[in-house]
């Protein structure tokens, strides 16, 4: 029978044998309890410490330092990803405790020696001087309510490991060990350049775990589309009516490429069913892809520039439909005009009265219903409150959405040309809104830090995309509607499912805010851009950056690609559009090499000499606030004076 008793003098023998072990490797509590297999991390305390020497806080930091410094070359650029997060948590103690002038101090000798994209932050940081204003900090929350994400191989880790074993380091050590997710990897460590290249977002790097959610990145084969054809004869039958119309496929429609295996089961998410208008509307859509030309190297785009003239400032926003037949500009006054760019006016429905008398049955019953009276070449929005923010026609040509700094969202008619429905559900200004390629549904983005994604039958948001440190300032819809990206003042990129709502992919590599986001025509590839004049592309199946383009000299605000996608076009602020050969950059990829932990990122500053900046179009003194692909691919863009 078992004895609890005669048990005590066995499991005393072993605690006293833990103990002499403990001190022999003078080890207690360390990092290597937290080990795992994909990567280590610890719990998160949520507070600052009370303890600890002001004093030390120095000679701490400093020995950090010196042991990166010192590593050895093959570890030394993963370790100083460390160096950031610690400074941080080591000022934020500082000032928790009350210890204000040793808490200048630091941040004065060690805040220029942190990364130049941190400085931004670390100005921020200057500004926290009590324990009050901790709270009152958004960056500070967010380093003592998240972790801050460092990958390393594990030959770094162990490297980094030893160091904190000595007890000098016990206050870097509790530092890494609550506040610090170090993500271990097996392979080699990586070179500078593939550290840089991902380094710079508010919170760390990316989880190699978060990435590994399979995502539908192809696109949908294209629904068989019925159109209907009259009977050969006469016009009418023996009664005086018309003959009826019998079903025939579209002959343009008849040569079908294979389902892509990459592409979301079509049931996937509920789609909104094609109307007869939205079907002829695609049946006219392919008939002018037929007549446009295949653009390239060779081939460059003709470009067709409308300026902003006597806007002093005012424009906001500017957004041109998929016809390329309207133009939406939003204004700092809360306006919003709608222009025709084609010689056919803008005109309204007439009212309820007229509409009774109209034969429904006519051909022409779509023109009928529209009055001659009211047709302008532009028409005024008035509702908002606030400067408007971001604009998108809908697909059917029916509704324009607006989003504004008064944290609403509003629908309007291009029939009635009124307001329709008014969205209230982010809380702080809206910065950005966009359709779905189908249409029905939308997403936005905004000051809260949230995304959500609405459908235009539905006051409430169907998701809500939290998970960025700041201020969400783009999103753009996948082509195949299955997902949405984000770009944000964090200074990473999210790709949302719209099916569960979750992130699948967050990718860091900015240096500043990021204002654009594209999707390439296959939807594989999403470009992002922002802040410093980069363009960063990165593969959706994978998450990793392929390459980084440099040439704008200020902040980038659209991106586009050409409707095959053999182009992307970028502008800014600095006044030039700029064409780059996307098919040739794509080409140089090594796919076998794209999929392994540390891919090289390809680097193209001012990419004339290599052949990726095709060419740039200055403009005379506008800035770019839009960039549309015709359907026979010809760029329109637009730019206000600035």
């Amino acid at each position: 029978p078992f004895c609890f008793l005669c048990c005590v003098p066995y499991l005393s023998a072993l605690q006293e044998t833990e103990k002499i072990l403990k001190r022999e490797s003078k080890v207690s509590g360390s990092v290597t309890e937290n080990d795992r297999d994909e990567g280590t991390s610890a719990g998160l305390s949520g507070r600052v410490g009370a303890e600890g020497d002001p004093e030390a806080a120095e000679g701490s930091y400093s020995a950090l330092r010196a042991f990166v410094e010192t590593s050895l070359d093959s570890y030394r650029h993963e370790l100083a990803a460390i160096l950031y997060p610690c400074f941080v948590h080591m000022y934020l103690e500082l000032v928790y405790n009350g210890h204000r002038k040793h808490a200048d101090a630091f941040i004065e000798t060690f805040g220029p020696l942190q990364e130049e994209y941190f400085q931004e932050d670390i100005r921020q940081l200057m500004s926290v001087h009590r324990k009050d204003q901790i709270a009152e900090s958004q960056l500070m929350q967010n380093f003592r309510s998240g972790q801050y994400t460092v990958r390393m191989c594990r030959d770094t880790y162990n490297s980094l490991k030893r160091f904190l074993q000595d007890k000098k380091n016990a206050t870097i050590h509790n530092i890494v060990q609550e506040n610090i997710y170090i993500d271990v990897y097996e392979g080699i460590a990586r070179s500078r350049q593939q550290v840089d290249a991902v380094s710079g977002s508010t919170m760390g790097e990316a989880s190699k775990q978060l990435n590994k959610a399979k995502v539908y990145y192809g696109l949908p084969k294209e629904p068989t589309i019925i159109v209907e054809e009259e009977d050969d004869g006469a016009g009418e039958d023996g009664d005086g009516r018309p003959k009826k119309k019998k079903a025939k496929k579209d002959s343009s429609l008849s040569k079908k490429t294979r389902a892509d295996p990459n592409a979301p089961p079509s049931n996937r998410i509920p789609l909104p069913e094609l109307r007869d208008a939205d079907k002829l509307d695609r049946l006219n859509a392919l008939k002018e892809a037929a007549k446009r030309i295949r653009l390239g190297a060779g081939n460059l785009p003709s470009i067709c520039f409308y300026t902003l003239v006597n806007s002093h400032l005012q424009a906001t926003a500017v957004e041109i439909n998929d016809e390329a037949t309207m133009m939406g500009v939003g204004l700092q006054d809360s306006r919003i005009k709608v222009f025709s760019v084609t010689p056919v006016k803008l005109k309204a429905m007439k009212s309820a009265t007229e509409l009774e008398t109209i034969d429904r049955e006519a051909d022409d019953v779509l023109y009928r219903m529209m009055d001659e009276r009211s047709a302008s070449e532009s028409k005024v929005l008035v509702g908002h409150q606030g400067p408007v923010t971001s604009l998108s026609f809908s697909p059917d040509k029916q509704f324009l959405l607006s989003g504004s700094e008064d944290g609403t969202i509003r629908l309007w008619s291009l029939l009635t040309w009124t307001n329709v429905v008014s969205y209230k559900g982010h809380v702080f200004p809206v910065w950005a809104v966009q359709f779905a390629p189908v249409g029905y549904y939308f997403v936005s983005c905004g000051h809260d830090r949230t995304a959500r994604l609405w459908a235009t039958d539905s006051y409430q948001p169907l998701r809500v995309f939290a998970g960025h440190y700041a201020d969400v300032d783009c999103v753009q819809f996948h082509p195949n509607s299955n997902y949405v990206a984000t770009g944000s003042t964090d200074r990473s990129v999210r790709l949302w499912d719209v099916l569960s709502g979750a992130c699948v992919r967050h990718m860091t590599g900015h240096k500043s805010t990021i204002y654009a986001l594209a999707f390439s025509s296959c939807g594989r590839f999403l470009c992002s851009a922002g802040g410093g004049g980069r363009i960063l592309v990165w593969d959706v199946s994978t998450a990793h950056l392929l390459a980084d383009l440099w040439s704008h000299t200020d902040t980038i605000h659209r991106l586009t690609f050409s409707r095959e996608g053999s182009i992307l076009t970028s502008g800014g602020m600095d006044c030039a559009v700029k064409l780059w050969d996307f098919t040739k950059l794509v080409s140089e990829f090594d796919l076998d090499e794209v999929a392994s932990n540390s891919p090289t990122v390809r680097v193209a500053t001012d990419g004339a000499h290599d052949g990726l900046l095709l060419s740039t179009y200055p403009t005379k003194s506008a800035s770019i606030l839009a960039l549309h692909f015709t359907r026979r691919n010809v760029l329109m863009a637009a730019g206000s004076p600035v």
